[in-house]
């Protein structure tokens, strides 16, 4: 009887260590390596389209995750494949995706590429926002190398008065543009040009990301090389989406007791409240391999002044946050 009294208080034991474990996410929110999450909230879902990290000639996919909870997260294969860009040769990374005109709509950044070259940022479309996705142009939506910025790490928002912004760039340097109402092509601006070059400071790399708040625009970037331990994510506040963008400091790095590597982030917002989660790539700090990088979440917390908290890294990661059926 003893021992079936110890075996039963060691089952209980062990169911409660897991229901307290289902409380929260857990961090990273999904297995396998991923990186650049794109954050959304779909479908009466949440939604995290990120990189497949692994070397340029295997990012030919994309993999998707949904949740209806931030706890629980479902994956759907392939959403986005090479097979499906015809000019697509290696290096599919970086998504952003955005619903609009009753469709899905994920830009990507292909090939790697250099001057000259074919590449540069895409577009393709779904009715669903668990794809499939098909490449929309048949070519790159932003091929050449304008500002020094190379075409990559895009983010598309949409501001109050309907109109759709394009943030992107490289090396560096970071552009804006006008979407078309359709999101396929882009719009000149009044003196004609098709790129403002808006990079926010000079220690600007990638990644760039428009959050807006309470009337005040959110630029948010990351810094550092992706592979080293340094990489961070830096952010300014605006009057306009067009800045000018002063740097005010940093809102995500390294935790020497957590991660290294933190960066390349977005950030959703719970519908209808002030609330914001962050999500982020980071390494472990047993990987010294630059591919290894894991999807997490934390939360993301303004200040009464409208600054933002340095993020705190956890491996518990957040509490349930469910989303009401549409």
């Amino acid at each position: 009887m003893k021992r079936i009294l110890i075996v039963l208080l060691a089952l209980l034991t062990l169911s409660q260590v897991e229901a307290k474990k289902k409380k929260t996410s857990g961090n990273p929110i999904f297995t396998g390596w991923y990186a650049d999450p794109e954050g959304a909230v779909m479908g009466g879902r949440y939604w995290v389209f990120p990189t497949y990290s692994a070397p340029y000639e295997q990012q030919t996919f994309f993999d998707a995750f949904s949740s209806s909870d931030l706890i629980t997260w479902t994956k759907h294969e392939r959403v986005l494949e090479q097979k499906n860009i015809p000019w697509l040769k290696k290096a599919l990374w970086a998504p952003a995706v955005i619903e609009a005109n009753n469709k899905f709509y994920l830009f990507f950044g292909g090939n790697d590429v250099h001057e000259g070259e074919v590449g540069g940022i895409g577009v393709a479309v779904s009715d669903k926002p668990e794809g499939p996705y098909v490449d929309a142009l048949g070519k790159p939506l932003i091929n050449e190398i304008v500002n020094g910025a190379q075409p990559i790490d895009q983010f598309v928002f949409r501001d109050d008065d309907g109109q759709y912004y394009m943030y992107y760039g490289g090396w560096q340097h970071c552009n804006v543009c006008r979407l078309s109402p359709d999101l396929l092509s882009i719009i000149p601006w009044p003196d004609g040009q098709k790129f403002h070059e808006i990079t926010p400071s000079r220690s600007y790399v990638e990644g760039p990301f428009m959050l807006k708040r309470n009337g005040k625009y959110y630029f948010m970037w990351s810094e550092g090389g992706w592979t080293g331990p340094n990489y961070c994510v830096a952010y300014a506040i605006s009057d306009s989406p067009f800045g000018p963008f002063r740097r005010i400091g940093k809102i995500l790095e390294q935790d020497p007791k957590v991660a290294r590597g933190a960066g390349h982030h977005s950030v959703i917002q719970i519908p209808g409240k002030d609330e914001y989660y962050i999500i982020y790539h980071r390494r472990p700090l047993s990987e010294n391999d630059g591919n290894s990088r894991e999807t997490c979440i934390d939360r993301l917390i303004f200040n009464a002044d409208g600054t933002i908290q340095p993020v705190k890294m956890t491996f518990e990661g957040v509490e349930a946050r469910k989303l009401k059926k549409r």
